[in-house]
């Protein structure tokens, strides 16, 4: 539904064909295995192998459908009708439409999430590059939107590396949670269907057996790999946000790049609007939209219903395509914004020494000062400098409180900014480990 954003192989996966051959490739093992226990005759399974040369007609399929308004059916009735032979009779001999469908679905998901941690690794790879070229990159920090104490940049980039290293590891485990296949016939009883040949059948296709299938395959893995999904997401929708504030007129800090003869506003030729991290917001929400449907999967009736169809057949990929684009574009953005460190410069001089009213606190409770009598005139002269623009440190030297307790050159220690990145290089060792 929202193939615009799709990169070819993520489309690839979910489209018709692909996804009717690969519930014909479950088919042929199934029947190779059924034949290999000998449940059906060879030649059966050979006939069937034959379908795989062909290709799906999806209109023809369609038409059946109409009739039978049975999906797996219809496809199957394709398959006989294709073949010719009557061997090929022993399709799907014992199963049950969920036996292909959930297989299918779930090597859907596990495909999906190879091509998104590929893309995440490339988010991970520009993160790790532009951290360390901004590694020193003196800027404020800002709590509640307020200038707070120093940091740099670079640090900034490696506190969000370490969470999508985090996001990686989620992505990766609920591919793992996904990972199985079912073959156990109607109810998941295995009354119809050797338990052998689901064995099989996931050995081949890189599955394993799922333990308990109630018919359907428990739609609590699914829920892990939506809502893992919609945790990425929002870890990028941060980032975005981040980019998009430090690209505010008053920040300007850092900027997405801005393409020559690309225009920002249809009326006002001066703008560069940050439009690139503005969609990954957007497509952040599509993402965190399909975790809730996914745990609403979870609650079927009985050994199973079909509420969770119509729902899989959205959400799936619309959510691993939007998330797939999103950390792609997020990587994009990473890799060619520019960054303004004059304005970080400027920013950080911009209420004229007051962040660092924290290091005069202490340093005067250090002295033997009480620290509530500290606090109250740290306090006040830093709102006389921000009243009135003054120089806090000047301030703070008309103070006699102050100037009893500390001297001039302990005082001009205060306000050296290099204190602030004493600890930037343990900090990316912990990131980045201690060969980087």
């Amino acid at each position: 539904m929202i193939d615009r954003y799709a990169r070819p192989e993520m489309a690839a996966i979910w489209s018709d064909e692909s996804r009717f051959r690969t519930l014909l490739d479950i088919e042929i093992c199934a029947a190779e295995a059924m034949a290999e226990l000998g449940a059906i005759p060879n030649s059966a399974a050979t006939a069937i192998r034959r379908l795989q040369d062909e290709t799906p007609d999806i209109g023809r399929i369609r038409e059946i459908e109409a009739v039978t308004r049975h999906e797996t059916l219809a496809f199957l009735e394709y398959l006989a009708e294709l073949s010719g032979d009557d061997r090929v009779r022993h399709l799907h001999r014992g199963m049950t439409s969920s036996d292909v469908l959930d297989t299918c679905f779930n090597l859907q998901l596990s495909r999906s999430a190879g091509l998104i941690l590929d893309s995440l690794d490339q988010l991970l790879r520009e993160l790790r590059r532009r951290a360390f070229e901004c590694r020193d990159m003196l800027c404020i920090g800002r709590s509640h939107g307020v200038h707070a104490e120093p940091t740099t940049l670079g640090l900034k980039l490696a506190q969000h590396h370490a969470e999508f290293s985090r996001g990686k590891r989620r992505i990766e485990c609920a591919r793992d949670e996904v990972a199985t296949g079912a073959i156990s016939g109607p109810v998941g009883t295995f009354a119809t269907v050797e338990p052998e040949v689901e064995a099989i059948v996931c050995r081949r296709l890189g599955l394993r057996p799922e333990p308990a299938s109630t018919q359907i395959v428990p739609r609590d893995r699914h829920a892990q790999f939506f809502c893992s999904m919609a945790v990425v997401a929002s870890s990028a929708e941060r980032l975005a946000v981040e980019i998009r504030n430090l690209q505010r007129t008053e920040i300007l800090e850092v900027e997405e790049n801005f393409a020559a003869g690309q225009k920002g506003s249809s009326a006002m030729p001066h703008k560069r609007n940050p439009i690139l991290s503005e969609n990954v917001t957007g497509l952040a929400r599509i993402v965190r939209a399909a975790a809730m449907p996914a745990l609403e999967n979870v609650v079927l009736w009985h050994e199973r219903d079909m509420s969770h169809s119509s729902v899989e057949r959205i959400i799936a990929p619309d959510a691993t395509t939007a998330f797939d684009f999103l950390i792609s574009r997020l990587a994009e953005i990473v890799g060619n914004m520019t960054v303004h460190p004059d304005n970080m410069a400027r920013n950080l001089a911009l209420l004229k020494g007051v962040h660092n009213s924290h290091r005069v606190l202490d340093a005067l409770v250090t002295s033997g000062l009480d620290r509530s009598e500290a606090y109250s005139i740290v306090q006040g002269r830093a709102m006389q400098a921000i009243d009135r623009r003054q120089d806090y440190r000047l301030v703070l030297a008309e103070d006699p409180v102050v100037t009893g307790q500390l001297s001039a050159a302990e005082l001009d220690a205060l306000f050296d900014d290099r204190f602030y990145t004493r600890h930037v290089e343990t900090i990316f060792r912990r990131v980045f480990g201690e060969g980087d």
